[in-house]
């Protein structure tokens, strides 16, 4: 019988999966529990809608991305911060002070997470961050941190 998962199974399949199970297993275990529904007429139908849109998120999530990589490509985000000698910083430069800094200086909204800084930056220079805004969209941007007068 065939059967729409509704739910990760393990050995079966994934949520949204059509797959063949003996009929046994799909009346007895599967759909009291509500862990699938026979794939037939509107379950069909509901599983390609839910696809559809699905892609045509996915779709716009990337429009977005590359719109806003289009933005950040060849920027320079200044970063003025107190040293002390040797261009050491007093604190550090994290992620969030960069989206913080992306988001006054260029008018790009930036979720720290997306900022793929290893470590803190903490001594004065040039730097090339890498700013992951989709799975297929990673654009490096240019962080200058310098010492404040």
């Amino acid at each position: 019988m065939k059967v729409i998962l509704m739910q990760d199974i393990a050995d079966q399949g994934k949520q949204g999966d059509i797959v063949n199970v003996s009929d046994g297993y799909a009346r007895n275990y599967l759909f009291p529990r509500k862990l699938a529904v026979e794939a037939a007429g509107g379950a069909l139908k509901n599983l390609q809608t839910k696809h559809a849109l699905e892609e045509r998120r996915a779709e716009k999530l990337l429009q977005t991305a590359e719109k806003a990589a289009e933005q950040l490509r060849d920027k320079t985000v200044t970063l003025p911060v107190r040293a002390g000698e040797n261009n050491r910083l007093y604190g550090r430069v994290t992620a969030a002070d960069i989206a913080e800094a992306a988001r006054k200086g260029l008018g790009v909204t930036l979720d720290k997470r997306k900022v793929g800084l290893i470590d803190p930056i903490k001594s004065v220079g040039e730097y090339e961050v890498p700013i992951k805004l989709h799975r297929d969209v990673t654009v490096p941007l240019k962080v200058a941190v310098v010492a404040q007068s």
